[in-house]
């Protein structure tokens, strides 16, 4: 098997020679295996034209044993052996290029697969959270699986649909001329046939899939929101989407069949095996008749002007999945030509002390929207510290920045301008493995992956101990409820793994204290889970923030009131920042958030609360 080195798909390819053309995406992933699925269509090309030999023998056979005289026996057998031969020999080289082609294909899914997962692990971590999961797994399975149609089915299929017809037309001519142009008359009326039903149909195709693509997404929607569209009472406006999207396509469908229908049966029929077999022996009864024929001339034509025919009623299906490939094709190209973020080479940071210094950043343009500039700012010129072993917030109201600013230290995306820096060291000059070991995140939407829960705490340390997995989920608050599922820390998730949100968000928690990173940047966890989940996670990410660099995006200001820091932000840019008492006293826009999420709490009830608390506690 080939390295998937040797077989990588490249996303820039030098021009074909002669054309001064770059090669189709198709192309580029085909290029390493180029050869071999040659190989593999001439095996079935030669397969397919060997299948016909007992055909041909048995056409001569008959012609032998009605020949007047004696039979040549010894020739009958002949034929009988070389017929057995012709089959075997056509069995052997189809189930080589069935061989050849499925070997070749699984060294491209192979390649293509460690090629996207190479890429992928070198792009902007925000470029996942700005896509979702849907395009990734469309490249990765979907688009994949349909290149693995062309390559081990559709192109030696083609191979068939050619060489049948020629050697069947070859050995016709050679024994009747006149029945072969008529036997060929059906192939040419099915032809035009066929082309008149597929008249426009690249254009009804995209027509098709807009129909098809807006009932998904009616569907989707309906589906998804079913609770609050039924809550809201609008269960029937959803329903009536849902409806006319359906009956849109519905109409479409119907109107596009009506169109071709009569076309593709007409020529369906045509090309079919009883119509050519009535045509031909009609016509050899005439001709012989006429004395124009062998009356024996009948039986060769009876036995394989069939197979002039049959292959085409194949080729419009192989076309069609000829196109779904080169688009699948095109879209693994433009995933694989994501921008990955530069890989950093400088040295690793030296502490843990992080600085936000003049950072302004704008999101780039989303694929699809127009222009190709960057879009709107969404930070503008931070400046913030965060000191070792130390606690900060970023509270203000949605879309102010926080996350986005959150996520700069762990390079889910590069600044635009200014720098962050963590350890004196910026983070765009530290190697991605470095400055993962150095920055951990608890996402606020849990992600766990469906192996075992001791693997799921393990990820971010392969090589810790069970010891070390179970003090972790100690350290968490959720040991007790990992030992009472069904094989403890060996239960799967997804399978005999099922917990809840708040016990979800503790086995990420107990995976970032075994990860021990010295920098944390946590999306807060309570936001979405019950009171009493919602101390446990307290508990834990207490222990969490112990001793490490803590940046806390936080919504809910009861839960960062003990913090060192407190950074307001509000469109892009830090408008105030101290602590939860100063902010208070100073009455600005921190005081005014407070009060809107406590109205029944005063200013004097807040500062006794703030006092109460231990920085890092709520955390």
């Amino acid at each position: 098997m080939s390295t998937a080195q040797d077989t990588s798909p490249r996303t820039q390819a030098a021009p074909e020679p002669g054309t001064g053309r770059a090669p189709s995406p198709l192309g580029v992933l085909l290029e390493p295996i180029r050869g071999r699925v040659r190989a593999a269509v001439v095996l079935q090309g030669l397969a397919s034209a060997l299948g016909l030999v007992p055909l041909i023998c048995l056409a001569e056979a008959a012609a032998a044993l009605l020949a007047d005289g004696p039979t040549d026996t010894a020739l009958v057998w002949t034929l009988v052996a070389v017929a057995l031969a012709g089959a075997v020999a056509a069995l052997a080289a189809g189930t080589a290029s069935t061989l050849v082609g499925h070997l070749a294909d699984n060294d491209m899914q192979l390649s293509v697969r460690r090629a996207l997962a190479r890429h992928l692990g070198r792009v902007p971590l925000g470029w996942f959270s700005g896509r979702g999961s849907g395009r990734v797994k469309k490249a990765l399975h979907d688009d994949i699986e349909d290149v693995h149609s062309l390559v081990a089915h559709t192109l030696p299929d083609l191979a068939a649909v050619v060489a049948v017809p020629v050697v069947a037309l070859a050995y016709l001519a050679s024994v009747d001329w006149r029945l072969t142009l008529v036997a060929v008359l059906p192939v040419a009326a099915g032809v035009l046939l066929f082309a008149r039903a597929m008249a426009g149909s690249m254009k009804k195709m995209a027509e098709y899939a807009e129909a098809m693509g807006a009932v998904n997404t009616a569907a989707v929607e309906f589906v998804d929101g079913i609770q609050v569209v039924k809550h809201f009472g609008g269960h029937r406006r959803a329903h009536e989407r849902f409806t006319r999207a359906a009956d849109a396509f519905a109409d479409f469908f119907v109107s596009w069949s009506r169109a071709t229908t009569p076309a593709t049966v007409a020529s369906f029929l045509v090309l079919s095996a009883p119509t050519v077999t009535v045509t031909v022996v009609a016509a050899g009864a005439g001709f012989a008749a006429l004395g124009w024929s062998e009356p024996v001339s009948v039986v060769a034509f009876a036995l394989l002007a069939p197979a002039l025919c049959a292959p085409m009623n194949v080729i419009g299906s192989r076309v069609q999945q000829i196109q779904t490939a080169r688009a699948a094709a095109g879209r693994v190209r433009d995933l694989l030509a994501t921008p990955p973020l530069p890989e950093g080479s400088g040295g690793g940071p030296r502490g843990a002390r992080v600085v936000f210094d003049g950072v302004r950043f704008a999101y780039p343009a989303q694929d699809g929207a127009e222009g190709s500039g960057a879009g709107e700012e969404v930070l503008r010129g931070v400046d913030l510290v965060l000191e070792p072993g130390t606690v900060t917030a970023l509270v203000g109201p949605s879309g102010a920045g926080k996350t986005t600013l959150a996520t700069l230290p762990a390079r889910f995306a590069d600044v635009t301008a200014g720098a962050v820096t963590v350890g004196g060291a910026d983070v765009r000059d530290i190697p991605a493995e470095e400055l993962y070991r150095t920055v951990g995140f608890v996402f606020q939407d849990v992600r766990l992956l469906r192996e075992t829960v001791a693997d799921n705490i393990a990820m971010g340390r392969p090589g810790a101990t069970r010891e070390e997995v179970e003090e972790a989920a100690r350290a968490a608050r959720v040991a007790e409820r990992i030992e009472a599922l069904p094989r403890g820390y060996d239960s799967v998730v997804g399978e005999d793994a099922d917990l809840s949100g708040g016990e979800a968000q503790r086995v990420s928690i107990a995976r970032a204290l075994l990860a021990d990173t010295p920098v944390l940047v946590l999306d807060e966890a309570t936001a979405a889970v019950d009171p009493v989940s919602e101390a446990a996670i307290q508990d834990a990410l207490g222990e969490l923030a112990r001793g490490r660099t803590v940046l806390v995006i936080a919504h809910r200001l009861s839960t960062v009131a003990g913090a060192d820091l407190i950074a307001v932000m509000d469109e892009g840019s830090v408008v105030e920042r101290g602590t939860h008492g100063e902010l208070l006293a100073r009455g600005g826009r921190y005081a005014d958030l407070w009060r809107a999420q406590h109205p029944e709490a005063g200013d004097g009830d807040a500062h006794d609360g703030a006092a109460r608390d231990e920085p890092g506690e709520d955390q």
